[in-house]
């Protein structure tokens, strides 16, 4: 299967045009027309209807394979492509919102840095294909518990540290003056849906094996401050690394003690880090 072709494809299937396609990648019309055909014809069947445009089922079939397919190359070109390179001077460092704690932020070279805060799920595919040199992914784990990441490609995760999880409660909240909380007890509140900027609610129900933690208000950023406010507002509560939760205004953070969990962070990097990335590496993992 060539991959030229199941790149049109998905470009096509995406944006529900030819035309669009086309414009999107470069391409005329007819070539976009002729790269569709060409794959059904290696497929052996049809992938597309054309008014509208899209998928059928054998296409959307594929688009499930698509993604992963299309990742990996890209990731071998990056992998390739690292290892031939020169060490380079900066670093670009992709992360999770609430991995960004004050160690990690101490360690972080003078200069040079690009910092990209993204979703956590996108964090291993940025560092696979080279759009990132290290990734910091975090969530919610029992002690020195690994994190489950997406197999992307062939990259190294380390932990770099753990800390306490709070529940973020408004100050006018009855539970202020606990010293400690059992999620369990918690499954029927009111609860912020933030799944990039606080750590998410399926997590949450995975934990305490049970159900419940029903979103009262869905909140689609990355702003940990934003989502701190929501909460000190009274929107739903939300479960947030120690460091990130005792520093929001108007909010109260009181310690999970139940289920025995952290808030776990690791180093995600491909192949052996070079330059500016190997320096904050063995920072961060000397400090582990």
């Amino acid at each position: 299967m060539d991959p030229h072709l199941l790149r049109t494809y998905v470009t096509v299937a995406r944006l529900a045009s030819f035309s669009e396609a086309a414009r999107e990648l470069g391409y005329t019309q007819s070539a976009v027309s002729q790269h569709i055909a060409a794959l059904e014809q290696d497929l052996g069947a049809s992938l597309l209807t054309r008014r509208p445009v899209a998928p059928t089922a054998a296409g959307e079939r594929l688009l499930e394979h698509a993604g992963p397919l299309l990742l990996r190359l890209d990731a071998a070109r990056a992998d390739v492509a690292r290892i031939a390179a020169a060490p380079a001077l900066g670093l670009t460092l992709a992360a999770a919102p609430t991995a960004l704690g004050p160690r990690v932020l101490a360690a972080l070279p003078p200069a040079g840095v690009t910092l990209r805060v993204l979703p956590r799920a996108g964090i291993p595919a940025a560092v696979a294909t080279g759009t990132a040199d290290l990734g910091l992914v975090d969530g919610l784990a029992a002690p020195s518990d690994p994190l489950r990441l997406p197999d992307v490609a062939p990259l190294t995760t380390e932990g770099v540290g753990e800390e306490p999880v709070c529940v973020l409660l408004p100050e006018s909240h009855p539970l202020v003056g606990r010293t400690g909380l059992r999620l369990g007890d918690l499954a029927d509140a009111r609860w912020l849906d933030a799944p990039d900027a606080a750590l998410p609610l399926d997590r949450l129900r995975a934990v305490t094996g049970g159900h419940g933690f029903r979103p009262a208000l869905k909140y689609e950023g990355t702003d940990v401050r934003a989502l701190g406010a929501l909460a000190a507002a009274g929107h739903g509560l939300a479960l947030l690394p120690r460091a990130a939760a005792v520093a929001v205004p108007g909010a109260v953070a009181v310690p999970v003690v139940a289920p025995r969990v952290v808030h776990r962070t690791e180093l995600v990097y491909g192949g052996s880090p070079r330059g500016a990335a190997a320096a904050l590496a063995e920072a961060l993992l000397i400090r582990a």
